[in-house]
């Protein structure tokens, strides 16, 4: 067993001051970052340089999720830069194994991503190959949206796959995140919660990521505090 991880996003976060923001959740395990082209989904974020300048000023690990076409191309090189966790979209490869071996290759543990509606069995055979399993619970692109609860019985799914198989995969979920949701997402077995608005609205950011911790950790029927 082991602890719940909190990943709070800075897709919530000031991005003029993304350095102290970064400071703001110094109890955080990974930092993640939403990398979005325009083109995969219809919102433009932020790429290498902004992630390589953050890898410069903190020490949390940067969970780097790439919401992007071609990652054949675009997600080594966030692995090379430092990226401590690279995800990219079933949805967006045709081959999704050779872009994990490559992103490995680079450094970096390899995640893969699936939409609300996308069906995560065509994919179970092939999760050895991944390090993280991240399952969106919003409509990837926008940041503030209302948790998807019917995207559980994946986690479920994938919980299952995991366990039995004795597999060292984290299972991640990604989208509204909050006091409330994370005690549904922990119960059905997510080991890593991305949460943006829960985290960086909160008066004190730090505290937040402790007290979403302490919740995921009482609903968990596999983590501990």
């Amino acid at each position: 067993m082991s602890k719940p991880l909190i990943a709070p996003s800075i897709l919530a976060a000031d991005f003029a001051r993304l350095a102290d923001e970064a400071a703001a959740v110094p109890g955080a395990d990974w930092l993640h970052v939403d990398v979005m082209d325009n083109h995969f989904v219809p919102n433009l974020t932020i790429g290498q340089p902004v992630v390589e300048a953050l890898l410069k000023v903190t020490d949390i690990p940067m969970d780097c999720h790439l919401m992007i076409e071609n990652p054949e191309r675009w997600a080594p090189p966030y692995a090379e830069a430092g990226a401590h966790n690279v995800t990219f979209h079933a949805e967006a490869t045709d081959h999704p194994v050779g872009v994990a071996r490559d992103i490995r290759a680079a450094g970096a543990k390899a995640g893969l991503s699936v939409k609300p509606g996308t069906p995560i069995d065509p994919y179970l055979e092939i999760l050895p190959e991944f390090d993280t399993v991240l399952i969106m619970s919003v409509e990837p692109g926008f940041g503030g949206q209302k948790f998807i609860p019917e995207v559980l019985p994946k986690v479920g799914l994938v919980r299952r796959l995991i366990d039995a198989g004795e597999l060292t995969i984290v299972v991640e979920i990604d989208g509204g995140i909050n006091d409330e949701t994370i005690e549904q997402a922990a119960e059905a077995g997510v080991d890593c919660f991305v949460a943006g608005s829960a985290v960086y609205s909160a008066h004190d950011p730090a505290a937040a990521v402790q007290a979403l911790r302490r919740k995921a950790a009482a609903a968990s029927k596999h983590l501990q505090p």
